[in-house]
């Protein structure tokens, strides 16, 4: 109930719409929610523990369909979703601000927002230290050092830290697909032979 009471009390700064009524579900709608995770997450001293924590359950969601079915899955009880999540709480040792945190998503039934919520509260943490949010995938599987070398060098050329998210994906083929910001450098094959066939088609 306290942790309700702080959290309704938090998004009050943030509301242009009642969130509890079923009318979409905006990028406003999740980052008002990730605000408010945030803001809670610091006045608790816990940002770092909360951010690897959300993390930790967008791997999860990517990782696992049946986890990623679950939430997807509108017949899903909420009786349900709620055991999972205190599972995964335990066994992860999640602090009890974010457990709570994700419950009451539950209990709003926007549970379903999740990984927007988390990706955009993540973002306010990269913000508010000044980094620049990353994107790499890569044909071939990179590794730390390599990694490591990739991020120094976009620090280079961006002329700010940068937080980098990388991913192994087989389907580019061959090379590597970057994205900083709104900045996009895409060598892979597979682009490649996308464009082949783009310029066939309007022939």
């Amino acid at each position: 109930m306290l942790f309700r009471a702080c959290f309704l009390n938090n998004l009050q700064h943030y509301r242009g719409t009642k969130l509890s009524k079923d009318t979409g579900f905006s990028i406003t709608s999740a980052e008002r929610y990730s605000l408010a995770l945030f803001e809670l997450s610091e006045e608790n001293n816990l940002l770092s523990q909360i951010e690897d924590q959300s993390s930790s359950i967008l791997n999860l969601i990517e990782k696992s369909e049946d986890f990623s079915n679950l939430i997807k899955d509108p017949t899903t009880r909420q009786e349900d979703l709620l055991k999972v999540i205190n599972t995964i709480s335990e066994n992860n040792k999640f602090e009890s601000l974010f457990k709570n945190f994700l419950s009451f998503l539950i209990q709003k039934r926007r549970f379903f927002f999740i990984e927007r919520i988390l990706k955009s509260f993540i973002e306010i943490c990269s913000r508010k230290r000044g980094e620049l949010k990353a994107e790499l995938k890569s044909a071939k599987e990179l590794s730390n050092e390599e990694i490591s070398k990739i991020t120094e060098e976009l620090t280079k050329n961006f002329s700010s830290k940068i937080k980098l998210n990388y991913k192994h994906d087989e389907s580019l083929i061959g090379g590597l697909v970057v994205q900083v910001g709104s900045t996009m450098v895409d060598t892979s094959i597979k682009n490649k032979l996308q464009q082949i066939e783009n310029r066939m088609i309007e022939a």
